[in-house]
C-alpha cells in the first residue's frame, strides 16, 4: 500500500499558488529516514553519508541534509560548485566521476575534496593537471558480483573502476608520490532489494582492504560503500530494513578489519534514492482523455519531469488524489504531450475513473526525477516545492520560463539584410 504525503484538500490548496505540475517533497519523511539510517550505522564513529547530488541537486534538498551531517557525493564541475555555493568544501565533498576533464579535478583539488580516482591512469593525469593530495580514493571493479551463490550484476560491462591488479599497482604508485591515507570504493549494483547487498560488497572491500594494507603498506582510513540500497517502488514491495543491513555491515566490519587492527576505518555511504526518492513526489493535472484502440489520459506534465518510465520502462505508482479508495475500474496509459510514443508515466495501468481536472499523484519522485529533466519540444520543466513539518510550501526552484529555454540561444545575424 503506498499512501501519499498531500491529500487532496492540501493539494487543492497548494494549487492556488502553485500551479501544476509541480515536484513536491516531504520535509518530514525526509529527515526521519535520515535518523534511521544514521542509526543504523552509528556503531562506527567515522561514520558519514556523502548525498548523492545527482540525485536531487536542489539546494533547499541538499542543505537539509547537510545541515545534518551529510556530506555532497559530486560527480561534474557543476555539482562541485553548487557544493561551493552552499559553504561545503573539504572532506565533506566526495568527488567520483569518470572520465573526467581536467578542470573538474582542479577544482575538486582547490575546494579539498576527497577524490575517487575511476582509472589508474587518473593517477598520472590528476598529477599532472592539478597535483596529488595526501588523501585520496580509489573505485575498485572486481568484475563478477554474488550474493548467496547467485550474480549480482555484471561489473565487468560497467565503465568503472580499477581492476583488481590495477589497485595494488595504484596503491604502490601513489604511495611512491606522497599519498599518505587511502579510500576505497565500489558501487556494483543500483536498486538493491536485498539486505544482503551492502554487506556482501562490504566484505568484499573489508578483504581486499587488509590485503592492500598487507601488500603495499598503505594505511586506508575509510571505505566508501556508495549507493545501491533500493526503495519499494510496487505498492506490494518490502522496504529494506536498514537497521538489519546496518548490523550487517558491522558483523563484517568485526570478523574482517578489527582482527587485522583496522578498527580505525571509516564508513561513507553515497545515497541519492533511499534518501530522497520515497519522499518526492510529481504532481499532475488531467487534461485530456482520448479513446482509440487503447484508453488514455493526457496530464500537464510530461517524461521532460519524469524521464524514469519513458527511459527504462520504470514502474512509478499513482494515485489519483481524492480516489484512493475507489475501485479501479479502468485500465489507462497515462502520458504526457511529447511527441514520443514512451511518453507514458504508466502503461496498461489499472485505476479508479479519472476525470479532467483530476489531481494525479506519481509517487517516488524524489531522486532521478526532476534531476533528469530536459527540454525536449521545448517542454519547460517543473518547479519544485517542500512541504516543511509545520505544513506550510515552500517554492525551492522555481518552474522554467520561456526565457530560460531562450538563454542560450544566439540569433545575432540570422536576420540582417543581405
Amino acid at each position: 500500500m503506498k499512501t501519499p504525503f498531500i491529500t487532496l484538500e492540501k493539494a487543492r490548496e497548494i494549487t492556488k499558488q502553485f500551479p501544476t505540475p509541480f515536484h513536491i517533497y516531504d520535509e518530514k519523511g525526509i529527515i526521519e529516514n535520515l535518523e534511521r539510517f544514521k542509526a543504523a550505522f552509528s556503531w562506527n564513529k567515522g561514520f558519514r553519508e556523502y548525498f548523492a547530488v545527482k540525485a536531487t541537486p536542489t539546494p533547499g534538498i541538499i542543505k537539509l541534509l547537510t545541515d545534518r551531517g551529510c556530506g555532497t557525493d559530486c560527480s561534474s564541475l557543476t555539482e562541485l560548485m553548487l557544493s561551493e555555493k552552499m559553504g561545503i568544501t573539504g572532506e565533506r565533498i566526495m568527488f567520483s566521476s569518470n572520465a573526467t576533464p581536467p578542470e573538474e579535478f582542479v577544482l575538486a583539488r582547490k575546494l579539498g575534496a576527497i577524490i575517487n580516482l575511476d582509472d589508474i591512469t587518473h593517477i598520472d593525469f590528476l598529477e599532472r593537471v592539478a597535483g596529488l593530495p595526501e588523501t585520496i580514493c580509489c573505485r575498485y571493479n572486481p568484475g563478477v558480483f554474488t550474493i548467496s551463490n547467485s550474480i549480482m550484476d555484471e561489473p565487468s560491462n560497467a565503465k568503472y573502476g580499477f581492476t583488481r591488479p590495477q589497485l595494488s599497482e595504484g596503491f604502490k604508485t601513489l604511495l611512491s608520490k606522497g599519498v599518505k591515507h587511502f579510500g576505497l570504493h565500489a558501487f556494483l549494483s543500483s536498486n538493491t532489494s536485498t539486505e544482503e547487498y551492502y554487506p556482501t560488497l562490504a566484505r568484499e572491500l573489508f578483504k581486499t582492504a587488509v590485503e592492500l594494507k598487507k601488500e603495499t603498506g598503505a594505511h586506508i582510513s575509510f571505505i566508501n560503500l556508495s549507493g545501491g540500497i533500493g526503495i519499494p517502488y510496487y505498492p506490494d514491495q518490502a522496504p529494506n530494513d536498514i537497521a538489519l543491513i546496518g548490523e550487517g555491515v558491522k558483523k563484517a566490519y568485526e570478523e574482517i578489519l578489527i582482527p587485522e587492527g583496522m578498527d580505525d576505518v571509516a564508513i561513507y555511504t553515497e545515497l541519492g534514492r533511499y534518501m530522497l526518492a520515497p519522499y518526492g513526489a510529481l504532481v499532475a493535472t488531467a487534461i485530456h482523455r482520448k479513446d482509440t484502440h487503447k484508453h488514455y489520459i493526457g496530464l500537464d506534465s510530461c517524461a521532460c519531469d519524469l524521464m524514469r518510465p519513458a527511459m527504462y520502462g520504470a514502474y512509478h505508482h499513482i494515485t489519483v488524489l481524492g480516489k484512493e479508495d475507489a475501485p479501479k475500474v479502468q485500465t489507462y496509459d497515462v502520458t504526457g504531450s511529447l511527441c514520443e510514443n514512451n511518453d507514458k508515466f504508466a502503461v496498461d495501468r489499472l485505476l479508479p475513473e479519472i476525470e479532467m481536472g483530476d489531481l494525479i499523484y506519481i509517487h517516488d519522485a524524489g531522486a532521478h526525477g526532476r534531476a533528469m529533466g530536459y527540454n525536449y519540444n521545448g517542454k519547460l520543466r517543473a518547479g519544485e516545492l517542500l512541504l516543511h513539518t509545520d505544513g506550510s510550501v515552500e517554492m525551492i526552484r522555481r518552474r522554467e520560463t520561456p526565457e530560460d529555454y531562450f538563454a542560450t540561444l544566439d540569433f545575432t545575424g540570422l536576420f540582417d539584410e543581405k
